[in-house]
Parts: C-alpha cells; structure tokens; sequence
C-alpha cells in the first residue's frame, strides 16, 4: 500500500497502480504536453507546441507498457517541462527555460523570483512529493525513469535508439546494457545525455542517497510514434529490464 504524506492533486501529477505487487517504480517527468490555460500557451506558436521542446513523445506509453507488464507503480507529471520540467531541480537555469533548443519561449522569459516560486510549489513539490512517499512506501524499490528523444537535434540527425543512463550508480545500467548486448538496436550508455547535462536529477534526489537500484531510459521517439511501436519497444524494454534485475539481484546476493 503506498502511503502519501498529503493528498494528491491528479490534474497535476498522475500516479497509477498503488497496489502493485512490483518494487519498481515507473516514473515519467514529461509525460504531457499540457500547458494550464493561463499560460498562454507560454506564448509559443502550434509548430512549437507540437513538438518535442514541450514534451517527450511516446514516452508515457511506453512507461504504461511496462508498469504494467511488471505490475508496478507509475507516476507521471501532468504538464509541460517548460511550465516546469521536474528532472530539474528549482535553482536549474533549464527547470523553467527561456529557451529550449532552437524555440524561444517568451513565457517563461524575465520570471520574477515569485513566479519561480510559484510553479515550484505548484508543480514540482507534488511530483517530489509523490516520488518520495512511493519509494518511501516500497521495501527495497528499484527507480526506472522513461524518457525520449527526438531524432534530430540542432540540425544533426542522433544514430543512437535507445539511451541508457547513470549518474554514480551505474549497477542497474550496467545490467541493463548487457541484456541489450545482442540487440539490432543501436543502445549506448548515457547517450544521447548524461550525467553533465543536468538530466539525472530525479535519480540523484530519489535513488542515490538511499543506494536503491536506478536507471533512466531514453527511446528515440520516431522509433515510437506509433501504439504498435510503442507496445513492441516496452516489451522489449521491459524483457532487459527483468534480465537486469535478475542479474544485479543475483550479484549482490
């Protein structure tokens, strides 16, 4: 039974499964596209507001797929990154960016202190919150994020397919890679981002000081644009995921 320290608010962060029999947590800090209406949309044109700057495509089915198939608990923020990206934490320059890759956001351009503030309070301590009081909840817990990325960045075409990534836990990660070993696919360790770019933050403020198992995934999302691609990669996923936890579970025994 997962057990929170306040109530939750699920227009803001989405936590499904709280009877799951697993030890791993899903976690999918850009699940949504969602931008509150008194926003404006944060001044971004419909080009912008398809895209990837504001979410990560295909990720929060593939995290569905797999807290499923391990009948584990899934939390997902409801609302864009660039309201507030919750793997970043308040005092990042990228938590509320005024601009991300090639799009420049004019809402989040010259934010006082207050406002600041104030989307951390509303967006980013719930999702903290739940974090924390799901893993509190779990005996031994195993933190797996999902994320994507897009194929083409800065005018540059990404050859990797799926990125495994660590910061100074690298157990579960290590295992994971070895179960992809003889994968077709194209998987690279703390690719297309690592620890240096700032995007381990939920895994250093949830996994780390505790020492449970970690690791955050990234698909390319052309490779999951589809409910058919999706469904195939989280099987996939999820099979060297099982391979990883048998085989660190078996080593530290």
């Amino acid at each position: 039974m997962i057990h929170l320290d306040q109530p939750l608010d699920d227009t803001i962060v989405e936590l499904r499964n709280t009877q799951a029999s697993s030890p791993v947590v899903f976690v999918c800090e850009h699940a949504s596209a969602h931008i509150p209406p008194e926003f404006a949309n944060l001044g971004l044109r419909d080009e912008a507001l398809k895209s990837h700057v504001v979410w990560d495509p295909g990720a929060f089915a593939v995290a569905e797929r797999m807290a499923t198939a391990f009948d584990a608990v899934l939390i997902a923020a409801k609302t864009s990154r660039l309201v507030y990206d919750c793997n970043r934490p308040p005092h990042a320059p990228d938590a509320m960016p005024a601009h991300s890759e090639i799009v420049d956001v004019p809402g989040n351009t010259g934010l006082s202190a207050e406002q600041k503030a104030g989307r951390v309070e509303r967006f980013y301590e719930p999702f903290r919150s739940a974090v924390s009081g799901v893993l509190a909840s779990i005996d031994t817990p195993v933190l797996v994020t999902v994320h994507s990325f897009t194929p083409v960045y800065h005018g540059r075409r990404r050859d990797v397919e799926i990125g495994v990534l660590h910061d100074k836990d690298a157990r579960l990660a290590d295992a994971f890679l070895a179960a992809a070993a003889d994968s077709h696919s194209v998987v690279r360790r703390n690719e297309p981002y690592g620890p240096g770019d700032g995007v381990t933050h939920t895994l250093k403020e949830h996994a780390l000081p505790a020492g449970h198992l970690n690791v955050m995934l990234e698909v390319r999302s052309d490779l999951i644009a589809t409910n058919a691609s999706q469904v195939a990669t989280a099987d996939t996923l999820s099979g060297w995921l099982q391979t990883a936890l048998a085989t660190t579970r078996a080593t530290a025994c």
